[in-house]
């Protein structure tokens, strides 16, 4: 699994997030996806990495702009996680 977290510019409420979250999880099939106006950031867990490119693509179609893309593995975290090792 990965984690994707993107700095977005111009969202400026909880619609704002609500709206980003949707192009999101319409264009891609992904896990969770939250997004934060103060924060200026969305963060995506998904299966797979998700080029960079089209992710801006489909924030700028909303009509705002993903800044930065940053991608890393990522590992459910959770009291069970604890005992796998």
């Amino acid at each position: 699994m990965v984690k994707i977290t993107m700095h977005i510019e111009g969202m400026a409420c909880g619609m704002c997030e609500a709206h980003i979250n949707e192009a999101v999880r319409n264009a891609f099939q992904v896990k969770k996806v939250t997004s934060s106006h103060t924060k200026n950031q969305t963060v995506i867990v998904a299966e797979q990495d998700i080029p960079e490119q089209e992710l801006k693509d489909v924030i700028a179609k909303t009509g705002y702009d993903a800044v930065s893309v940053h991608s890393e593995p990522y590992e459910k975290k959770g009291l069970l996680s604890a005992f796998k090792r």
